[in-house]
């Protein structure tokens, strides 16, 4: 299951890189940005997100794939909460600890999941 265990290694890093202030540190003219500014985002600074291989992809919804910034996205709470929603009405605060909740919680069921074994059909 190496895709998991790639989702699992940039999950964890997210959650490191948030839990070590890495969205409190100011860029040069701007606040940094949830995924964007982070390890995470392997895309050029500044332009859109045509990486589908990125391991976010799978949490996006299918029709939210499209946006230029597609991991805004991804549905963080049981209220369908996103970073692009929390940016027009959540503090920062609020941002990182919906954030680290749902980091938690992922890697919490994608551990679950690797340890099962896999089921093989008899012939």
């Amino acid at each position: 299951m190496r895709i998991v265990g790639n989702t699992l290694q940039v999950l964890r890093n997210e959650l490191r890189f948030v839990q070590g202030g890495g969205y409190r540190k100011p860029l040069v003219w701007r606040a940094p940005l949830v995924f964007e500014d982070s390890p995470t985002c392997a895309k050029e600074q500044c332009s859109a997100c045509r990486d589908m291989d990125c391991v976010l992809m799978r949490f996006i919804p299918e029709e939210c794939r499209h946006e230029a910034v597609p991991c805004r996205h991804i549905s963080l709470n049981e209220l369908g909460e996103t970073i692009d929603s929390l940016y027009r009405t959540g503090t920062n605060e609020e941002i990182e600890l919906a954030l680290q909740t749902w980091l938690r919680e992922t890697i919490r069921q994608l551990e679950e999941t690797s340890e099962q074994p896999l089921l093989v059909k008899a012939a």
